[in-house]
């Protein structure tokens, strides 16, 4: 596996629960509010525990790769994401911090160390620590308190657009009405043909935090794709955590 597919595969990773067991009820019917209340209460549902122990299944498929690897993932909120992806053999590991993506491979005996740029190389969007981070815990990967919202009624959900959507693209976010994570969000690069598209099909309640039991990633660029869907096996909350990361010595380093 090369850097490029174990980097999907790991970039996406979330958190969720020890089982479906306390899966949420999405019967609420939506009530007609305002966006600026609906912006608020989806800011206001933020994850709030200290660090999260996760273990879960992904699927990676890109059209000429179909893959299933199992990761472990330990968060340190706003610090540190740190993942380690196997196969029968360990076949990643990596360390991501605001400013930094620290990855080896034992499998490929090669190594990666950069800034966030790589990710707009690959998705076609920028992506930041704070906006991955949120991705994985089912919030907006914008501050939708930020800048004036519009809000309409689809699905069952409030759909929030910008009222002044960027010049170069334009961003949707589905919050649920049982507990105002989200459903759905997407960046959409009309004039490039790139688009990303994350869905949160279920959530769970764990010690009072709601988490994400699964999330389906599509990101679309001319003439290529990335499905990525994650499964959640198991969850602890803030635990103590050993984020540790060191690069074997002899390994080569990849250049981007």
């Amino acid at each position: 596996m090369n850097f490029v597919k174990c980097l999907l595969v790991f970039v996406f990773v979330f958190t969720s629960c020890k089982t479906k067991s306390n899966l949420i009820s999405t019967t609420i019917v939506t009530e007609k509010i305002s966006a600026k209340k609906v912006a608020r209460k989806h800011v206001a549902s933020n994850f709030a525990e200290k660090s999260v122990l996760a273990k879960l299944k992904a699927n990676f498929n890109n059209g000429k790769l179909k893959q299933s690897i199992s990761v472990s993932l330990k968060i340190i909120k706003d610090e540190v994401i740190w993942l380690k992806g196997t196969k029968f053999i360990t076949v990643f590991k990596a360390k991501i911090t605001p400013t930094s993506i620290h990855y080896y491979s034992p499998y490929a005996k090669n190594y990666f160390e950069g800034d966030f740029s790589i990710l707009k190389k690959l998705l076609g969007a920028d992506i930041n620590f704070q906006q991955l981070q949120n991705l994985l815990l089912g919030q907006s990967l914008m501050n939708v308190k930020k800048h004036k919202q519009h809000v309409v009624i689809t699905d069952n959900a409030y759909v929030l657009s910008p009222k002044s959507q960027a010049i170069l693209y334009d961003v949707f976010f589905s919050v649920n009405p049982s507990h105002f994570k989200l459903n759905k969000q997407a960046i959409v690069h009309t004039t490039k043909n790139q688009r990303l598209d994350i869905s949160y099909p279920s959530y769970t309640l764990v010690n009072d935090a709601v988490f994400p039991t699964e999330i389906q990633i599509k990101a679309k660029q001319p003439d290529a794709f990335t499905d990525i869907d994650f499964i959640l096996k198991s969850v602890q909350f803030n635990t103590d955590v050993d984020v540790s990361f060191s690069i074997p010595k002899g390994y080569k380093q990849i250049k981007l």
